[in-house]
């Protein structure tokens, strides 16, 4: 299962009470007040790990409680704080806290959750998905970007320890009775969505040989099957390169996107996240036309269902990968495909065969590197 997108609930653990206790021991008469104070209530943090890649464990745990701290004792015993809850999401993981959150219910925490908007959509006639998250939007907030392995981000403290009547003694309450109790742990409701960190984002229309190529060029193992959307969630694969370099670039293949996308036709923009911290998009275009579709078209329509979910996506530095060169009809298309697109890097491919290949990694390496030293 793979989840990118989950709301869930967290709780502080709360602070032990203060103690109320005297002394009593022999010879010692009037031994005035020991009482020790409460422990503090464990906190909810979040840790980034490296080897998670996604946010299922939060689909079995939605609501995140913190364990309480111990009350105080006599003879001046402090109460034990409570450990903090440490939970492990990946690199890229978004924060949001859910503005005037008071409490949640088991039904609204379930991750997936769509609502179809049922009024009439513009041209195409398809009716318009929109996830838990989207619906909730406007009343979040962005608290924490965590992209550092190791790095930690405390989402609620917990409460303080109560005081122990030892601290309200004085010259005229020599045998004081009052107590502090522990102070409340933070509680909220949450969002947390996944945009993965990766160099390059391999973007194309199902069956265009993503899965293929990023087997071919790094450790990565997707589904490769002919069908379409073979491809369910994001991969990350990592092309590494030998001596002198003794580099690596991340590439991240997103799931096969078609015609109005931005409708929610297909998977639609469901994934499209993933290649928002991308300092590269490779477009992947099956120059065979094997589909049945225009290379030409199918360049032109992603392009546009980019700039629908964010402007700043069509900005981004781009290149062409035209795969399957080995097939019919691939060269022709080819140069036609260049006379359209002048002054554009069109680089041919065939991921099956491995043709080309080795310049496309070459190709990878450098712009991802100058890019790198420009910022």
């Amino acid at each position: 299962m793979f989840v990118d997108q989950i709301k869930i609930h967290a709780k502080a653990g709360d602070g032990g009470d203060g103690s109320i206790s005297f002394r009593r021991e022999k010879f010692v008469p009037r031994g005035g007040p020991d009482g020790g104070d409460g422990g503090r209530g464990g906190d909810v943090v979040l840790r980034v790990d490296s080897n998670s890649d996604n946010l299922v464990g939060f689909y079995y745990e939605p609501i995140v409680k913190a364990q309480t701290g111990e009350d105080g004792h006599g003879k001046n015993c402090y109460g034990l704080s409570a450990k903090n809850k440490v939970l492990l999401v990946p690199p890229g993981t978004l924060v949001y806290r859910k503005i005037g959150s008071a409490g949640t219910s088991q039904e609204s925490l379930m991750p997936g959750v769509t609502v179809i908007d049922f009024e009439p959509a513009a041209e195409p006639a398809v009716r318009e998905k929109k996830s838990l998250f989207e619906r909730e939007h406007d009343s979040l907030e962005l608290i924490a970007d965590l992209t550092t392995p190791g790095e930690e981000f405390v989402l609620c403290k917990g409460g303080r320890g109560g005081k122990g009547n030892m601290h309200f003694k004085s010259s005229t309450n020599r045998t004081p009775r009052q107590f502090t109790p522990g102070g409340t742990g933070e509680e909220g409701d949450f969002f947390l969505e996944l945009r993965m960190i990766a160099e390059v984002g391999l973007v194309g229309y199902p069956n265009a040989g993503k899965s293929t190529l990023i087997s071919k060029v790094s450790a990565a193992h997707p589904k490769v099957a002919p069908y379409p959307f073979t491809t369910l969630h994001p991969v990350i694969g990592v092309m590494e390169f030998p001596a002198p370099d003794y580099g690596r670039i991340t590439v991240a293949d997103i799931p096969g996107l078609i015609e109005g996308a931005h409708l929610g036709v297909g998977l639609g923009h469901e994934f499209l996240r993933h290649v928002v911290r991308c300092k590269l998009l490779v477009f992947v275009i099956d120059m065979a036309g094997s589909e049945g579709r225009e290379p030409i078209s199918d360049l032109a329509t992603l392009r546009e269902e980019l700039k629908k979910y964010d402007a700043a996506l069509a900005k981004r530095k781009w290149l062409v990968v035209a795969n399957k060169m080995d097939l019919p009809a691939a060269e022709k298309n080819l140069k036609q495909f260049k006379a359209r697109f002048k002054g554009r890097k069109v680089i041919p491919i065939s991921a099956d065969t491995g043709e080309g290949l080795e310049k496309l990694r070459a190709e990878l390496k450098s712009i991802v590197r100058e890019k790198t030293a420009a910022e």
